[in-house]
């Protein structure tokens, strides 16, 4: 039958492309790793409370506004956020080719920081000031960029099915291009973010395939290294007596030794369901020094005891899991060395940051993932969040 009059078919029919692409759209959210991002959110959203707790009655740093860094703690994650959804969209592939002007970037701004630019915040010479209360870690995107970097030059030939491991030639400028901005970093120093590329170069020499020469090499030289900067006299004595504390806490209890002291004291205090949000002594005494940032995990145990605290240990957990499933289940080499950079990443630097609360590792100023306050670092996990998703999409269907 004809159609009616001034009635088009074409005009009502439905628009096959945009249903392809309404679909398409649909399957990528889909196929996100849902439980990595709710995992991750809740540590940023627990932390934005514990950052509250720890800094709401601290009139010297929220310039008399008690939700100064609670709402700060919120926007970076929102900010972070929205840089992971970016990561997801350009997709680790298309960023591949942005690598060496991203790297060049790091390099740079890390540099900056030994100039009249670099500002010493928190006993740490790491930060470029931007003025507005705002300030960069430059030492965080580096650690992105080294994943990056190395993953590229590792995965190449491999992938292009040239050979089936990285030869030496290859594993030595990957590590060359890491050293680089590795060695800038330790003149500032920061020392603790240099161990966290240590162990980044191991989780990516591993997941290349790289000879086990390599591995042991750089271990070997990581530990000569380690000598080496102390005879040297390279770091500084605030460094040193971290380590001289962290062998023996009672050293000097009201001196280096104060911080883990009260860290332990604080922990402790909890027992199993804590004294309730802003109900802690330590914490609402301000005895725990940077309970923000490098000591926020404090906080958790003493207001919401072993169960809050083993929850945040538990969700750090499933975020690391479903990483290694992201690595193992990539069918790129390329794709496995990011997640397993990533994986080393996390996985060191939450260990370390709970660790010195605990008293089982040295005081070396390193964030809790997600959880800790500070920009640089909420920007620069979760854009790791969506190097990993991007990993996860990008993957054939079947796999």
């Amino acid at each position: 039958m004809a159609a009616p009059h001034g009635f088009s078919v074409s005009r009502y029919a439905p628009d096959r492309g945009g249903l392809a692409k309404l679909l398409a759209r649909d399957s990528m959210v889909r196929r996100l790793d849902w439980p990595m991002l709710a995992s991750a959110l809740a540590l940023s959203l627990l932390g934005s409370l514990l950052v509250w707790s720890a800094t709401r009655n601290r009139t010297e740093l929220n310039h008399g506004d008690p939700y100064y860094f609670f709402l700060r703690h919120l926007l970076n994650t929102g900010i972070g956020l929205a840089l992971m959804v970016g990561t997801i969209w350009l997709g680790h592939r298309t960023l591949r080719g942005a690598v060496p002007v991203l790297y060049g970037i790091s390099l740079v701004l890390v540099a900056l920081v030994l100039t009249p630019l670099g500002a010493t915040i928190n006993g740490a010479h790491a930060w470029i000031v931007l003025g507005g209360g705002f300030s960069l870690q430059p030492s965080e995107f580096v650690k992105i960029t080294i994943i990056l970097g190395m993953a590229i030059l590792l995965a190449t030939q491999v992938d292009a099915g040239d050979q089936l491991h990285p030869d030496h030639r290859t594993v030595a400028k990957s590590l060359g291009l890491a050293v680089l901005p590795m060695i800038v970093v330790m003149l500032m120093p920061d020392l603790g973010s240099v161990m966290v590329m240590v162990v980044i170069v191991l989780g990516v020499l591993l997941a290349s395939g790289a000879s086990n020469r390599w591995i042991f090499g750089l271990i070997g030289a990581g530990i000569g290294g380690a000598v080496l900067v102390t005879a040297l006299g390279l770091l500084d004595e605030y460094q040193i007596n971290r380590f001289a504390a962290f062998a023996n806490p009672e050293l000097d209890p009201a001196g280096v030794g104060y911080n883990t002291n009260q860290a332990r004291i604080a922990i402790g205090s909890g027992g199993l369901l804590g004294t309730g949000l802003f109900k802690g002594s330590q914490t609402t005494g301000q005895f725990v020094p940077e309970q923000q940032t490098d000591f926020v995990f404090t906080v958790a145990g003493e207001e919401l005891g072993f169960v809050g605290a083993g929850l945040i240990i538990v969700l750090l957990g499933v975020v690391l899991w479903r990483a290694c499933r992201i690595a193992r289940d990539t069918t790129e080499l390329y794709g496995t060395i990011v997640a397993a950079g990533i994986i080393a990443w996390f996985a060191f630097q939450s260990f370390e940051n709970i660790g010195m609360t605990l008293g089982i590792m040295p005081v070396a100023g390193l964030p809790l993932p997600f959880v800790s306050y500070g920009g640089s670092s909420m920007f620069a996990v979760w854009v790791a969040v969506g190097l990993l998703q991007s990993i996860k999409l990008q993957r054939p269907m079947s796999a």
